[in-house]
């Protein structure tokens, strides 16, 4: 007894040593740094729920594509002088080729792991981009672009847009006949910018193309330029988020007042570690055992061959697709000629995309007259105007992409190429319409079952005999959770504007008709679910204030 007396007294006072020891070393350190600061972001609380953890999904894939680069930056080498491959793959011993393609044959026959980084290097590009764009639409049918988020919402295409440079930029730097004509096609695209076309092209290239400088620029651009901008931007972003608050779904006891979840320490911080642990290890399995660009099976490129079948990886499909699709259109003007087959699908187009995507949630805010700040998310049936706009977008990019293999699509099918590439030039016009009016009313048909069965209630499947001798189904009431969340979504995002003298600078005029209009077009749906919610009352808990 006496022995465990003591072991108990030792261990106390170890405790209380440990404790005034930490005591005085987060003294000395807040004295210096913003520790007592950083003690309340270690309890910030982040919304459980899968959908908010795709930004983690494209973090991680980035913190893998900077560990696998600067390993492969180590044996790469970003020249274009001529030599003589004499490496382990025998099938092109003796063939002239660019110090980048040797160094890439090197990299994947003779360096130790070379083939496995260089693999998850560009497995982990592709899961980047598409968590990027798949986190882009998730805030984007959630309404988490509307105030106070606007400015993020441009970081995060910004960091689409310079994703998609750096994937290009990278993809480019082996020098092998497939990235050698995808440059090609992006030459075409320079050389068709009227008037300054040769003078770009002339400046990228530093010569005729291909020219003896592409690749040593590119190198540059591909691990200093673009990265560096991509993780200021990625600071800057994350450091929006947690000065915002969160947005998180609508339920009880959530507001446009609180966040309700787990702590970012020890919670959210452990869901999360975990992720970066399966990118790490799917990205290294992929890397192991799904070969992707074999670039020894293309050979290096020449000016004079191109290779047949080549398709770009797909977040560069849409591009190629268009290309394909524009009839051969083409005006000379005063001895200029205007390629319009090369000009509007790859150049207007892309600035067009864009400039739509900054300008969204700026468009939305003008035409519903919206002004406040929204941290709860819309479900994507709540909005089926917007819904239906941005599936309607996401069915272009389909064709698109599928118009970037119609070769290879044809061939595989036995089709008529001639024949398929009129029926995807008919879908890019016909193809969003028809699921624009799709999704809407599908949309439409979900908020009415739902209001329905918030009215009379969910089916037993229990039959009762009346005492007339008839029979009923009885029915219960909806859960207190799903009725929060339907009365939420019946509420409107804004009234809609008058037509005169909306009060917000554009009077009666044409605008302010136009924008009206646009009001009314885009808050209808919502509008009338919400008079036929009133039109038939039903118990249950409140809505979230707005």
């Amino acid at each position: 007894m006496i022995f465990f007396r003591r072991s108990r007294l030792k261990a106390r006072a170890v405790k209380q040593r440990t404790r005034q020891a930490a005591g005085r070393t987060t003294e000395a350190l807040d004295a210096r740094l913003p520790v007592a600061e950083g003690g309340g972001l270690l309890r910030k609380p982040f919304p459980d729920h899968w959908s908010f953890l795709l930004g983690e999904l494209a973090l991680y894939s980035l913190i893998v594509l900077v560990l696998t680069g600067v390993y492969l930056t180590l044996f790469f080498e970003p020249g274009m002088r001529e030599v003589v491959y004499d490496g382990s793959y025998a099938p092109l011993s003796g063939v002239r080729m660019s110090e980048a393609f040797d160094s890439t044959l090197r990299i994947s026959f003779d360096v130790r792991g070379g083939l496995l980084i260089r693999q998850m290097h560009h497995w982990a590009a592709l899961v980047f981009l598409a968590a990027i764009g798949v986190h882009l639409l998730r805030v984007f049918f959630t309404g988490a672009f509307r105030k106070p988020r606007e400015v993020n919402w441009m970081i995060g295409v910004t960091l689409f847009l310079l994703a998609l440079a750096e994937g290009f930029a990278g993809y480019s730097l082996p020098d092998d006949l497939l990235s050698g004509t995808g440059l090609r096609i992006a030459q075409g695209i320079m050389l068709s910018l009227p008037l300054v076309g040769s003078y770009v092209s002339m400046f990228v290239f530093g010569a005729e193309f291909p020219g003896h400088d592409l690749i040593s620029r590119l190198y540059g651009v591909h691990i200093l330029l673009l990265p560096g901008l991509i993780l200021a931007l990625v600071t800057v972003h994350l450091i929006l988020v947690f000065h915002l608050k969160h947005t998180q779904w609508a339920a009880p006891g959530r507001t446009h007042r609180n966040v309700v979840g787990r702590p970012l320490v020890p919670h959210f911080s452990a869901t999360s570690g975990g992720l970066s642990l399966m990118v790490f290890g799917v990205t290294a399995f992929l890397g192991g055992v799904a070969q992707i660009n074999p670039v020894w099976v293309y050979g290096p490129y020449r000016p004079d061959q191109a290779s047949t079948g080549s398709q770009p990886d797909w977040y560069v499909g849409f591009l190629e697709g268009s290309l394909r699709l524009v009839p051969p259109w083409e005006t000379t003007v005063a001895g200029h000629t205007l390629m319009w087959n090369v000009l509007l699908p790859a150049v207007v187009l892309p600035l067009a995309l864009f400039a739509l995507l900054y300008a969204y949630p700026f468009a939305e805010a003008w035409v519903t007259g919206d002004r406040r700040e929204h941290h709860l998310c819309d479900r994507p049936r709540d909005r089926p105007v917007r819904t239906a706009l941005g599936t309607a977008a996401v069915s272009a990019y389909a064709v698109l992409l599928l118009a970037g293999g119609n070769d290879v699509v044809a061939d595989t099918l036995g089709i008529s190429l001639n024949a398929l590439t009129w029926t995807l030039r008919t879908a890019l016009i016909v193809l969003p319409v028809v699921v624009f009016v799709v999704v809407k009313r599908v949309c439409l048909a979900l908020r009415e079952a739902e209001l329905e069965r918030l009215v009379e209630g969910e089916e037993t499947g229990l039959m009762r005999q009346t005492v007339e001798g008839g029979y009923e189904e009885e029915h219960r009431p909806v859960g207190e959770e799903e009725r929060y969340v339907v009365l939420y979504g019946s509420m409107p995002a804004a009234p809609p504007l008058p037509a005169e003298g909306n009060g917000d600078g554009d009077g009666g005029g044409e605008a302010g008709r136009l924008r009206s209009a646009l009001s009314h077009w885009f808050a209808a749906d919502s509008r009338e679910s919400g008079r036929q919610l009133r039109g038939r009352p039903a118990r249950g808990s409140r809505p979230p204030d707005s």
